[in-house]
């Protein structure tokens, strides 16, 4: 494949991150996380003293971010200023409060220039040498990259996508590891939804509902949906 764009959105708790690192090792293409540029956004003006809700004061300091993506879906990194964030990205401080960064739209427009960026450097050559990448968010398939050649809404149920997120936090999917992820969960899509449409598939773009279905086959729904679509661009 050369020069492929997968572009790929949903709610949380959908299994974007893991599906689509899989799709990318299966197809052998980069693989970006937006998400994580979010979250290490936040991180970093927590890390400068920044107030959050202060628009101007975070995004002059995201401007300035010193930021890395690391493409290989087998092992993509997060560095800001040299510094590895993969687990502090991931800490329940940072999920707590990154909307507030992930709603601010000057941040909105300086990330997404990154990554629109990233993107056509992987079309270009990058790590996956020209063969493309694939790119997963909130609104990858509307505003980042609209004209990608497979355009996707991975959703599911809010039922299954709490179960998903207690798993991934708390190891277990009790009633009570479900009840301390949905603020997480739910508040955060509530938030992110003001500024960008991602749980409503827009024209062109296929839905795929994950509620039914294992990791394995959610991973074979996707690559189904690929094929497909680039079959019919024949």
């Amino acid at each position: 494949m050369t020069g492929l764009v997968v572009a790929v959105d949903g709610p949380s708790g959908s299994g974007k991150s893991s599906v689509c690192r899989q799709v990318a090792g299966r197809l052998g293409l980069a693989y970006l996380d937006t998400g994580a540029m979010y979250r290490a956004a936040t991180w970093w003006c927590r890390e400068q003293g920044v107030d959050l809700a202060d628009v101007r004061a975070a995004a002059v300091a995201v401007a300035g971010m010193d930021l890395e993506m690391g493409l290989d879906p087998t092992a993509p990194t997060v560095r800001v200023g040299g510094t590895d964030l993969a687990v502090a990205i991931r800490d329940p401080a940072i999920s707590a409060v990154v909307s507030l960064i992930a709603t601010n739209l000057d941040v909105r427009a300086d990330l997404g220039g990154r990554q629109r960026r990233l993107i056509a450097a992987e079309v270009a050559g990058g790590w996956s040498g020209g063969r493309g990448v694939v790119a997963e968010g909130r609104d990858i398939t509307t505003v980042i990259a609209p004209d990608a050649e497979v355009r996707i809404l991975l959703t599911a149920s809010e039922e299954a996508r709490l179960a998903r997120r207690a798993l991934e936090v708390h190891g277990v999917a009790d009633a009570a590891s479900i009840a301390a992820t949905r603020d997480q969960v739910v508040r955060r899509d509530a938030q992110d939804s003001t500024v960008v449409e991602f749980r409503t598939a827009a024209d062109g773009v296929v839905t795929v509902d994950s509620s039914p279905l294992t990791f394995d086959e959610t991973v074979e729904a996707v690559l189904t949906v690929v094929r497909r679509e680039l079959a019919g661009r024949r």
